[in-house]
C-alpha cells in the first residue's frame, strides 16, 4: 500500500515554503513533492536557501519525498538534442538535481519535462539513442547519491518519446543501472489507453514502477472526474507496493488548496476504507 502520501508542491506554490508544509500537513498529507523552479533560480541552489528547506519541513513533520518537473527552467534544456552544448548543459544540470535531491533529503526524480525529450523529425533514432545516454548518466549519479532517477511515461498527446511504462523499463533494463526506475502518472496512463490497475499490477510486481502520480485524466485531481482510483489502489496493495505516492492535478478549481485539499480527503477516505475492510475480514468471529 501506499507507504507516503504526498503532494506536489506546485499546486499551492502561491504559499511560502514553511506555509506550505503546514498546509499539506493540516489537510493530511505526509510530505512534498518539489518542483525546483516553484523554490530556486534554477541552475542555482545555494546551500543556504536548501537548510531552510530542510528545517521548514522538518519543523512541520512533512518529508520531501523527491523532485519532479526537472527541466522546467531554465530554458533550453534537452535530452534529445544534437547540440553538444545544449547536451552538455542538461547532463551538468541534471547532475545538480540528482545532488539537490539527496541535499533535501528526497528519495527520488521524476523526469516527465516533455517539452525538453522531444524527438527531431527524421531524426528519432540518435534522439532516442541521446536519451539513453543521458539517463544512464543520470543513474549512475542516483546510484552514487543514494537516490533513484525514475524516467516518467507520459501520453503521446504531450510527448512523442516514452508513452508507456513498457517503453520506460526497456530503456532502464538496456541501461542497467540500480539507480534508474520508471514510475506511473494515472493521467498519463489513462490518456493513452491504458487500464492503470492492470499497468500497476504488471509493472509493480516486476519491479520497474517506483513511484506513482494521482491524477484524473481531465487534469483535475483523483475522485474529480471518471477514473475509479479504489481498483488502483487495490492494484498496489494487492502487488505489495510500499512506495511514496504524490497527488499532481493540473487544474485547480476554485484554486490549488481546495484541489489539494479535496484530492487528500478522498484518497484518505479510500484508504480506510480498505483497511476497516481488511480489519473486519480477519476480526474473530464473536
Amino acid at each position: 500500500m501506499v507507504r507516503t502520501l504526498c503532494l506536489c508542491n506546485e499546486v499551492i506554490r502561491e504559499l511560502d515554503f514553511p506555509r506550505q508544509c503546514a498546509f499539506a500537513r493540516a489537510v493530511g498529507y505526509d510530505g512534498l513533492e518539489i518542483a525546483p523552479f516553484t523554490l530556486f533560480d534554477p541552475p542555482d541552489f545555494p546551500p543556504a536557501r536548501v537548510a531552510e528547506i530542510r528545517t521548514a519541513a522538518a519543523a512541520e513533520g512533512i518529508a520531501i519525498s523527491g523532485l519532479h518537473w526537472l527541466l522546467a527552467a531554465p530554458e533550453g534544456l534537452s535530452i534529445t538534442s544534437g547540440d553538444p552544448a545544449v547536451a552538455a548543459r542538461t547532463l551538468d544540470f541534471g547532475r545538480r538535481l540528482v545532488g539537490l535531491c539527496a541535499d533535501l533529503g528526497g528519495a527520488c526524480l521524476v523526469h516527465g519535462s516533455p517539452a525538453q525529450r522531444r524527438l527531431k523529425p527524421g531524426r528519432e533514432e540518435e534522439g532516442r539513442a541521446r536519451a539513453a545516454a543521458y539517463f544512464a548518466a543520470m543513474g549512475e549519479a542516483a546510484a552514487g547519491a543514494g537516490v533513484l532517477y525514475l524516467i516518467e511515461p507520459l501520453a503521446p498527446s504531450d510527448s512523442d518519446f516514452i508513452n508507456s511504462v513498457g517503453e520506460a523499463a526497456a530503456i532502464i533494463d538496456a541501461v542497467g543501472s540500480p539507480g534508474l526506475a520508471t514510475m506511473l502518472d494515472c493521467a498519463a496512463a489513462a490518456r493513452a489507453g491504458f487500464d492503470v490497475a492492470a499497468e500497476l499490477s504488471r509493472f509493480v510486481e516486476a519491479g520497474a514502477v517506483r513511484h506513482v502520480h494521482f491524477n484524473d485524466p481531465s487534469g483535475r485531481g483523483p475522485g474529480e472526474g471518471d477514473l475509479a482510483f479504489a481498483p488502483i489502489l487495490d492494484a498496489l496493495e494487492d502487488s505489495l507496493y510500499s512506495g511514496t505516492a504524490a497527488v499532481e492535478p493540473f487544474v485547480y478549481e476554485p484554486d490549488g488548496m481546495a484541489a489539494a485539499a479535496r484530492a487528500a480527503g478522498y484518497l484518505r477516505g479510500l484508504m480506510e476504507r480498505r483497511s476497516a475492510g481488511a480489519r473486519r475480514a480477519v476480526a474473530p468471529a464473536a
